[in-house]
């Protein structure tokens, strides 16, 4: 699997603590060339959330982008996307009988014995993190820096995406010492949030990569 560069996270948490609605976001993110999304939401799974993970899921039907759902392989499937796992979450090995061989899988790990132990599952990328201090999560892993993640990727031969505390300022580091793509929440988000304002920091974020 190759993924592009630029990982974004709907993060719903983070989203309404700004006040940004979870689709505004998503086409603004998608008009911008984001070529995946992911949706996560660590709260109870409410209609209206489900009816809003349905709304960018047809949007990124509509883009040809693939969509991912966070922690979650019952709402992944019956919104027709791939699903990422954490470490507490279902077991790779039983999410991909669950959901098929041609489903998108992706694993959260969080230092070198959790990621070797990664690179033999049936997954189609690894995420290492946090690479540097994070504000998303609530109760987060330490954070392990540049050298890990460079330690890390002659260990692994499948896609690696970085997460945690990635910024403009430092996104071309993390590039340089070996990740294939970059998970975004915050570093998404401009300080007056709009559609057009959200739609050009994913611009930014895309002639930045380009530039790595």
């Amino acid at each position: 699997m190759k993924l592009p560069r630029v990982y974004p996270i709907l993060d719903t948490e983070t989203l309404g603590n700004r006040g940004i609605g979870i689709e505004g976001a998503a086409a603004a993110f998608l008009e911008g060339g984001a070529a995946i999304l992911q949706f996560r939401h660590k709260a109870h799974w409410s209609r209206d959330i489900f009816t809003a993970a349905q709304g960018v899921a047809r949007s990124c039907r509509q883009g040809g982008v693939p969509l991912i759902v966070n922690d979650r392989a019952d709402f992944a499937m019956l919104l027709e996307a791939g699903l990422h796992l954490g470490q507490d979450d279902l077991p790779p090995r039983e999410a991909r009988r669950l959901m098929g061989p041609e489903a998108v899988i992706g694993y959260s790990t969080h230092n070198r014995e959790q990621l070797g132990a990664a690179a033999g599952e049936a997954v189609d990328y690894i995420a290492l993190g946090p690479v540097f201090v994070t504000g998303s999560k609530r109760n987060p892993d330490p954070v392990i820096g540049l050298e890990e993640v460079r330690r890390c990727r002659p260990l692994l031969d499948k896609p690696l995406v970085a997460i945690g505390g990635i910024t403009m300022q430092n996104a071309g580091d993390v590039l340089r010492a070996g990740a294939d793509s970059l998970a975004i929440i915050s570093g998404l988000l401009p300080d007056h949030p709009t559609a057009k304002s959200l739609r050009e920091r994913m611009e930014e974020w895309q002639q930045l990569v380009k530039q790595v």
